[in-house]
């Protein structure tokens, strides 16, 4: 058993959740904002990067096919999709692999869809390419959310290009049922729309929920879409830097790589190589376990907030973020989550439609999870 009860030090380490920012001045202040975990890797990726590092020489690196066939392996075992190693384009991560997607599908100008609320590097890149945000917000039910199909079809025009899909959504947890991507893939099939999959929690879904990697659903989808993946997430090794585009079809990976390759992003991270490697081929069982603990802080969470307080979330289906609803309290909910010591992310920081929520990570240990809900009761009871 591993135990992800354990507090691992990270202040002092330039931790970017633990050390930027607010932190610096506020030791005591309880970081459950950035979607990093606080948990080790599994043990055998930490033994492969410590086998690396006594090399002592860190120069140029390839992918090896092994790197490859860990990442079709994976795929294969727990997601049922057999992915062809041409189809891979390494990348340094799922965020840059929408810039680069977004630099040779479109042109300054062009609309870009997205569905609020949702992860706010989307609506900075698109900005900061010059390109124009077209947005189709979801439909929440009590909490619950949809895709608004209808609206969808409505705000296609003739300069509407790409639709980038969060998949499982960020921040809102939905793992996107099969027929829902059957419906989304119809609309942006018959529009000649080029979806951009960011797929980056695929392997963070809780049963009965299933993942369904977007180019599984149709045959027709392998000729317009590109599906960016990492272990991050999963894993813990966002600092590695390292992620995959998948594109099937030739002429939009050969248009892809195009623009990777102007950025001279050839190089590869040695370490993030490696880590790859190990966890697709060893850390399945680490993954369970880890399952099984997010789901039981979910629920934790949830019983907590519905006995205690006002604030409304649901069990995400998918991802280690909560979105929390504080709409029935009046004020700067954040600002004085803040000044009581807790620091999570603003629901306005994934659009207008997430004023009124926060996003909270509960990736950590259920100690520092009983800490935050404790001021988050101190705080509404305020």
């Amino acid at each position: 058993m591993i135990d992800f009860n354990k507090i691992i030090q990270r202040r002092g380490t330039n931790s970017y959740k633990w050390d930027y920012g607010f932190n610096k001045n506020n030791e005591n202040l309880l970081p459950l904002w950035v979607a990093d975990m606080d948990f080790e890797a599994p043990q055998e990726v930490i033994e492969a990067i410590l086998a690396r590092a006594k090399l002592g020489i860190y120069g140029y690196t390839f992918r090896p096919n092994s790197y490859y066939q860990s990442i079709i392996s994976w795929f294969k075992d727990v997601h049922d999709i057999e992915l062809k190693r041409e189809w891979i384009i390494p990348i340094p991560g799922v965020v840059p692999g929408i810039s680069f997607a977004i630099q040779a599908f479109t042109n300054p100008g062009d609309k870009i869809i997205i569905q609020p609320p949702v992860y706010r590097p989307f609506y900075e890149v698109i900005s900061e390419l010059g390109r124009r945000i077209n947005s189709n917000p979801l439909i929440e039910e009590n909490g619950y959310y949809k895709m608004d199909f209808e609206n969808l079809e409505k705000i296609i025009d003739n300069r509407t290009r790409m639709l980038i899909l969060c998949s499982p959504h960020n921040p809102v947890g939905r793992v996107w049922k099969k027929e829902e991507l059957e419906r989304l893939a119809e609309i942006c099939l018959k529009k000649n729309i080029i979806i951009v999959s960011d797929e980056i929690h695929a392997d963070i879904v809780y049963k009965p929920n299933k993942h369904n990697v977007l180019i599984s659903i149709s045959e027709k989808l392998l000729d317009n879409t590109i599906v960016l993946t990492a272990p991050n997430k999963t894993f813990n090794i966002a600092g590695l830097q390292i992620g995959n585009a998948i594109i099937p079809n030739k002429k939009l990976k050969d248009q892809f790589s195009a623009v990777v390759n102007s950025q001279h992003l050839n190089s590869s991270n040695i370490f993030g190589i490696v880590a790859t490697e190990a966890a697709y081929n060893y850390g399945k069982n680490w993954l369970n376990e880890l399952l099984g603990y997010l789901h039981e802080n979910a629920k934790y969470v949830k019983r907590f907030l519905e006995n205690k307080t006002n604030v409304r979330t649901q069990i995400p289906e998918g991802t280690f973020l909560m979105w929390l609803d504080f709409r029935k309290y009046k004020g700067d909910i954040h600002k004085k989550l803040l000044k009581n010591g807790l620091w999570l992310n603003e629901g306005k920081e994934f659009g207008n439609e997430g004023i009124g929520f926060e996003r909270m990570n509960i990736a950590t240990s259920r100690k520092i999870i009983e800490k935050a809900l404790k001021i988050i009761e101190k705080t509404v009871e305020n």
